[in-house]
């Protein structure tokens, strides 16, 4: 397939990089491709950021088939641009894309595609401490027709934001609320996809822990309501009694890239690591006979989020000090300065644009 380009005729005014917020700014250009049975994926290409036009019948917005991804370019001190594991993102993507009977799309032509993206908007990658260009690939149903079946047209884009932290708090503990009340997916469904309506299926337990003065839903199992899988926006880790451990994978939780990277950094430093089931009332326990060192979450819009404090019910647990334990902030400082160009690339995860 050949990439076509289209030049702009007008063009953004750039965000001051100390003033950005997250997801609420876009560059200039997007990137564009669509699908059908008789063209399979064809006509890339790279045009002015504009709306979609869509049918009111349109697929997507009955049915939810549509997936997509996150990931970022960082700016080095060099001035050179990086991304962090885009492989992975697309491969993953590709597999949310098999769940949600969506046809695959070819990972070494999307990255080649988002890098020639990413070179055109370089200017828009911002130098900023903790600054980043926000990448957002995304696969949705285009037919226009309204029954229960997959499409048999989709549109892939890929759209572009300078941001700045995901939370308002930076770097510093955020409070997690447990909910007993609700379930965000179940083994055997797509709880493992990146797809839109997992997000939409969070956000009623979300606002209630917002009302509690909480930053993000801790979410139990869907069967039991007991073990513990991933936050709204992140997975989540444990360092009790010195050994890292975290939920394993169940086909309920996201395999999240940088949860994948900080599982590879702790056993290249020889640290323990356990991926297990873990239940909420484990936690509780281990707290109370002091063993819980640490919480903290994972994710590529906030790489590590330490923990301060935990809800669950009428029980309120400090987690150590209440303040960034000496884990989460070894990771987060190795993380980022292996994806700002800081730190040698321990594990060839480093893509240059």
């Amino acid at each position: 397939m050949q990439l076509n380009i289209k030049k702009a005729d007008q063009f953004k005014t750039k965000p001051d990089d100390s003033k950005l917020s997250f997801g609420t700014t876009f560059t200039d250009y997007m990137f564009n491709m669509d699908y059908n049975p008789q063209n399979g994926w064809h006509h890339p290409r790279i045009e002015p950021y504009a709306s979609i036009d869509m049918d009111p019948a349109t697929m997507i917005l009955h049915y939810g088939q549509g997936v997509f991804e996150g990931l970022k370019a960082y700016r080095t001190e060099k001035g050179t641009v990086q991304l962090f594991r885009p492989r992975d993102n697309f491969r993953r993507m590709n597999n949310s894309a098999r769940l949600l009977c969506i046809p695959e799309i070819d990972e070494d032509f999307v990255l080649d595609c988002l890098k020639k993206l990413l070179t055109i908007e370089k200017n828009w990658v911002p130098g900023a401490p903790g600054t980043s260009l926000y990448i957002r690939p995304t696969i949705i149903a285009t037919d226009p027709f309204l029954g229960v079946r997959a499409s048999h047209t989709y549109r892939f884009f890929i759209i572009l934001s300078p941001v700045g932290a995901y939370y308002a708090e930076g770097f510093n503990p955020v409070k997690i609320w447990v909910t007993r009340n609700h379930v965000r997916a179940v083994r055997g469904g797509v709880g493992e996809a990146k797809t839109p309506g997992n997000y939409a299926a969070s956000l009623y337990a979300g606002e209630q822990a917002h009302k509690h003065g909480y930053t993000q839903v801790l979410w139990l199992d869907g069967v039991e309501q007991e073990y513990i899988e991933e936050v709204g926006a992140m997975n989540i880790f444990f360092v009790i009694d010195g050994e890292l451990v975290t939920p394993m994978l169940n086909g309920s939780i996201l395999p999240g890239i940088t949860r994948d990277s900080v599982i590879a950094l702790a056993k290249m430093w020889g640290i323990k690591v356990a991926e297990r089931r873990i239940s909420i009332n484990e936690v509780l326990d281990v707290h109370d006979s002091g063993k819980l060192d640490e919480i903290f979450g994972s994710g590529t819009a906030a790489v590590i989020s330490p923990v301060g404090e935990i809800k669950y019910g009428d029980q309120l647990i400090t987690v150590g000090t209440g303040k960034v334990g000496t884990m989460a902030n070894r990771f987060y400082n190795e993380l980022t300065n292996i994806q700002y160009g800081k730190t040698k690339d321990p594990a060839s995860w480093i893509e240059p644009v």
